[in-house]
């Protein structure tokens, strides 16, 4: 018997495989059962997120400013992936004082209080986008020739990442699953319809 095979000559499975296919068996039988029981993620109002960033910032002994709200308007009138630089463009639409200094100073505290989500597709700039609660686990598919950031409910994350651990006697701290991708469009036609 060679090193990697089994006592029948075939190549032996790494221990931790049969905990993964285990934790997909038993998640796939929940998720028949879940279907019956109530989402527990719900849509944050603008209204609530607001009075949410409003209390942080005085907990936290900060002030509530004209510029801070402006960008936190500016912050969640987005539907898209922004980074720091648009965001401080957006928020000078509003208010002409913002200054960047105050942009980089607010987002960590934004991220902090779990206002926005933080998303760093390893191209050396960080995006961002307003927390709507609509999905606790979220996975990323970054097509990388038109630079948009896709987000898809991935429910199944929180319970995989939770029971694998566990099974190891671990207990997670962070996950994400993001995807790079090319656009089929793109390399088919010469242009991607996504491209701004």
């Amino acid at each position: 018997m060679t090193p990697g095979q089994g006592a029948h000559g075939k190549p032996e499975r790494h221990p931790n495989l049969r905990i993964v296919c285990q934790a997909i068996d038993t998640y796939r039988h929940e998720q028949f059962d879940s279907l019956a029981r109530p989402s527990k993620c719900r849509l944050v109002s603008k209204a609530t997120a607001l009075e949410k960033f409003r209390l942080y910032l005085t907990q936290k002994g900060l002030r509530v400013t004209n510029q801070r709200l402006a960008i936190f308007d500016a912050a969640f009138d987005r539907k898209e992936h922004f980074t720091a630089e648009q965001l401080l463009d957006f928020a000078r639409a509003i208010d002409d004082s913002v200054s960047r200094a105050t942009v980089y100073r607010t987002l960590p505290i934004m991220t902090e209080s779990a206002l926005l989500r933080e998303v760093d597709i390893g191209s050396g700039e960080k995006f961002y986008l307003p927390t709507t609660g609509t999905s606790t686990q979220v996975a990323q598919v970054v097509c990388l020739d038109c630079d948009k950031i896709f987000e898809i409910s991935a429910p199944f994350m929180e319970w995989y990442g939770s029971t694998v651990s566990s099974k190891l006697g671990l207990t997670p701290v962070s996950q994400r699953l993001q995807v790079s991708a090319r656009c089929d469009a793109f390399h088919q036609n010469g242009a991607c319809p996504r491209r701004g």
